[in-house]
């Protein structure tokens, strides 16, 4: 071999793991997809369908669970989520601020005074409700069923 010469480096199927030229070995399955192995031992238990996430040497492994990775890579920043108010449907920032800082007794003095004036137009509907009289008196129209309303079989 010449002193420059690089062959090249092949990545093996299982491990990760790099195969130099003329080393390990190649598996070539019935849909022809190509396998390279560095090891016999890759090879088995690529062979017993092994899942190389779950073998700690691997570096499939290594790089789902970090490891490896430098300090100063590994510890990022994260940002702190900063908080905002924002106004919603029924209410704007100012009406939710406004609500937020009232006293306890002005929040329970709002409350009963809502209470109270539901209560009043509660009993002012029903007051106007009751006063007409929906329903004509039954005893001044003449008795019809509904047969005979349809107009159906009256004529026999």
């Amino acid at each position: 071999m010449e002193a420059g010469y690089e062959g090249k480096v092949e990545i093996d199927s299982f491990s990760g793991f790099r195969i130099y030229p003329s080393k390990g070995r190649l598996f070539v399955r019935g849909d022809s997809k190509v396998f390279r192995f560095a090891a016999s031992k890759n090879e088995s238990l690529f062979l017993q369908r092994k899942n190389p996430r779950k073998i700690a040497w691997t570096q499939v492994y290594r790089r789902m669970h970090r490891k490896g990775i430098t300090e100063e890579v590994a510890k990022k920043r994260s940002r702190r989520t900063v908080k905002h108010q924002r106004g919603i449907v029924g209410a704007d920032l100012a009406a939710i601020t406004a609500r937020r800082n009232q006293t306890p007794q002005a929040r329970t003095q709002a409350r009963l005074a809502a209470i109270t004036k539901a209560k009043e137009e509660k009993k002012a509907k029903e007051a106007k409700k009751a006063k007409p009289a929906g329903r004509p008196n039954p005893s001044a129209v003449p008795k019809v069923s509904k047969q005979q309303m349809k107009g159906g079989k009256g004529g026999r």
